[in-house]
């Protein structure tokens, strides 16, 4: 079967869109023929790539396309939708000529879906729909848009792109619900979710530069709630400032590992802290450590945002045996299956009291925060990786069970 992968970031591209499209074509890969047609490498790339209309490439058994976008830097908005355009300007027409069995597209750029809906409709080939994060909801809630008559024409686009696919994946019941809600038929709409990596690798801790690690990470705190990652939009922050604020004489340390679009209104609100840390991103070699270092790790949704962003970062903390505090609403896919597992706690993203109780009571109770991470680890295998990207090819497969046939078609462009 030959697959079309729409999505403007791919490797050397950092982003975790990248990283994942990257995951689904190299699964698709095993048993079909699949092409990635992405944009110049412009999300924090690894490296660069000068101009050319056309490029092509193989990567570990994947076809690589790249038309010529524009590769601003991420962090200037506008800059930003010039990428976008420009992908969208040149890889629309460059995907009607590709020929493919099935078209799949992601969320990057945000009408990717929608492109992706318009390419498989011309061309009369079904269309997949891997949403992951929820468009123009997304953009609204970052108050990067405001709503306006061409948002309510986006979302009318994008529900007409939903309906048209065969199969919508998303990444949580969260987000499958929000789907249902926009008239979308439910034997369509399937959850695959990003899983993680198992076995988890594991560091010595006594080694002496491990000791080091864990004493910058954790500082002389006792007891550390560790949030590792994306200090984005989405998360209840000034709820978790407000709990530090609580417990600062607790002598509980909160630990910020990363960075993002909320880090420095963050660090305003917690200035003068002493419980209050912001470290940033250690390199990969020391994510075993970072997972070591806290005694709760934090995943955070701000209300009203359940199932428009689903934190992946879950399946990695439940494979490192590492007890969850899921700052977000009971019905979010997060508080879902870490209270469903018993393998942590959930507390309301608007009560800092609720929080601080929370891990107050996690604290003061060491032999059930050692249950909780055993829970974690037993049930991580349950979000095993490799089993998720397998169900993702059955769902291309169930789409085009008997592939049309033929060689794919001419490529042009020069290899890299």
């Amino acid at each position: 079967m030959r697959i079309l992968l729409l999505n403007e970031y791919y490797p050397p591209d950092t982003s975790a869109t990248a990283k994942m499209a990257e995951q689904v074509a190299e699964a698709l890969a095993r048993k079909h023929r699949v092409t990635v047609l992405a944009g110049r490498p412009s999300y924090d790339p690894a490296e660069f790539y000068s101009w050319r209309l056309l490029r092509r490439e193989i990567r570990n058994g994947v076809t690589v396309e790249r038309v010529g976008s524009t590769a601003y830097s991420r962090h200037r908005m506008r800059r930003r939708v010039a990428n976008y355009l420009s992908y969208l300007a040149l890889a629309v027409p460059r995907a009607l000529a590709i020929r493919a069995d099935a078209v799949l597209a992601m969320t990057d750029p945000p009408v990717a879906g929608i492109a992706g809906a318009a390419v498989a409709c011309i061309a009369g080939r079904p269309f997949v729909y891997n949403i992951r994060d929820l468009y123009p909801e997304m953009a609204l809630a970052g108050e990067i848009v405001q709503p306006s008559a061409w948002i309510a024409r986006w979302e009318a686009l994008h529900r007409r792109a939903l309906k048209s696919a065969a199969r919508v994946i998303v990444l949580g019941d969260d987000m499958r619900e929000r789907i249902l809600a926009k008239g979308v038929p439910p034997d369509r709409v399937v959850v695959v979710r990003d899983g993680t990596l198992l076995p988890f690798r594991a560091l010595d801790a006594s080694e002496p530069e491990s000791q080091r690690v864990l004493r910058e990470l954790r500082g002389n705190f006792p007891f550390v709630v560790l949030h590792a990652g994306n200090l984005g939009f989405y998360g209840a922050w000034d709820t978790l400032i407000e709990a530090a604020k609580i417990l600062r004489n607790e002598n509980i340390g909160f630990v910020f590992i990363g960075d993002g679009a909320q880090k420095r209104k963050i660090e305003e609100s917690a200035a003068g802290l002493p419980n209050v840390r912001f470290l940033p991103y250690r390199p990969a070699s020391q994510i075993p450590l970072v997972m070591m270092a806290g005694d709760v790790h934090v995943i955070t949704i701000r209300r009203g945002l359940e199932g428009v962003v689903v934190p992946s970062k879950l399946y990695s903390t439940l494979a490192a045996g590492r007890p969850v505090l899921a700052v977000a609403a009971a019905n979010s896919d997060a508080a879902r299956i870490v209270t469903g597992s018993d393998c942590g706690v959930a507390a309301d993203p608007d009560d800092p009291m609720a929080v601080a109780a929370s891990i107050l009571r996690m604290r003061d109770d060491p032999a059930r925060v050692a249950e909780m991470s055993a829970r974690a680890r037993a049930v991580a295998p349950n979000y095993a990786r490799v089993a998720q990207l397998e169900r993702f090819t059955e769902i291309l497969e169930q789409v085009v069970p008997s592939p049309v046939g033929g060689e794919p078609s001419g490529m042009t462009g020069k290899s890299s």
